[in-house]
């Protein structure tokens, strides 16, 4: 275990990149209810390796559930989810990974291996007193995830994963499937040094823009959202350390153990990235797991269909309660 380290609040002047209030969505069931506005607490957290930036909200003494983005996102992804988790009464914590937005950004590739980022996932829970909690996961964030129900399953109540495989299940997949392939293809591109940042930082990030926008369903990014995500992309060295994150993958260590922490994989179907039998195979690693699937989402399914999605969050974690 690390040695606790107390965070530090952000100033409050730090303005709209960091606000103090978001909407989310009410919800009973799969219905949303009324849109809710939740309070926010912006904390710098050290882990013991990094520094991460943490949007936290929800009452302190709620069971912790701890929301990790993948890329090329960052906490705001999981706006929706964290008012309505905070309105359920849990305690809603969501760093910025390694690498993203105001997080420290370690140089080198092989700060971004699987290891790394599970000591930084183990390093807030200490730093912030969490001994154990809910983690959800989606894309990067849901391989972590995936991941943690192997190295730490103590800490678990319980796992979820959004449109993230198995790590274990991803590579057996791709080489028996060509159309996983093409869709895997950015990956592949991403291994070169140099080019591909270049390519992602032109004309204010349009590249990135262009994907997420054509990759989700009309309207799941606002004109503020890609504000923000350009805000976030800008930040030294972020382009690099986001993509080194593929780059570690070489470094990827083996964990074919199956997972006993109780899982649910919440998919969208009209993933562009990922193909839904990637879904099916990732179950297999669990010793309880069951999927959930929602036919008009895409991979961005938690903006595709937030009400739902926190609604499925709530109605799973509910039933592994923290003892």
């Amino acid at each position: 275990m690390f040695t606790r380290v107390p965070g530090h609040d952000l100033p409050h002047d730090i303005g709209m990149r960091f606000p103090r209030t978001i909407a989310g969505s009410l919800v009973t069931g799969r219905r949303c209810v009324s849109m809710i506005s939740t309070e926010v607490r912006h904390r710098l957290i050290n882990t013991g390796n990094v520094r991460l930036h943490v949007v936290e909200a929800g009452p302190l003494s709620g069971e912790p559930v701890v929301l990790l983005h993948g890329f090329p996102d960052f906490w705001i992804g999981w706006r929706a989810q964290i008012g309505a988790l905070a309105a359920a009464g849990y305690r809603v914590v969501v760093p910025d990974q390694r690498g993203y937005n105001i997080s420290s950004k370690p140089k080198g590739i092989r700060q971004y291996a699987l290891p790394k980022l599970l000591d930084d996932l183990a390093g807030l829970a200490d730093a912030m007193g969490l001994e154990r909690l809910h983690l959800v996961g989606h894309d990067w964030g849901g391989i972590v995830a995936w991941s943690a129900g192997v190295v730490m399953p103590s800490c678990l109540a319980s796992l979820t994963v959004l449109n993230a495989p198995h790590p274990e299940a991803l590579f057996p997949y791709v080489l028996r499937s060509p159309s996983q392939i093409l869709r895997s293809s950015y990956a592949a591109f991403f291994q070169f040094p140099i080019v591909p940042e270049a390519l992602l930082r032109a004309r204010q990030f349009a590249l990135l823009v262009r994907a997420v926008e054509r990759s989700s369903c009309p309207g799941a990014f606002t004109a503020d959202d890609i504000t923000a995500y350009r805000q976030a992309w800008e930040q030294p060295g972020a382009i690099s350390a986001m993509l080194n994150w593929y780059r570690a993958l070489r470094f990827r260590p083996q964990m074919t153990e199956p997972i006993d922490v109780p899982t649910l994989v919440l998919w969208g179907m009209r993933d562009r990235f990922l193909e839904p039998g990637l879904a099916r195979s990732s179950l297999a690693f669990c010793r309880d797991g069951e999927l959930q699937t929602f036919s008009n989402a895409t991979h961005w399914l938690q903006r595709d269909e937030p009400a739902a999605v926190s609604a499925a969050i709530i109605a799973f974690i509910s039933k592994h309660r923290i003892t």
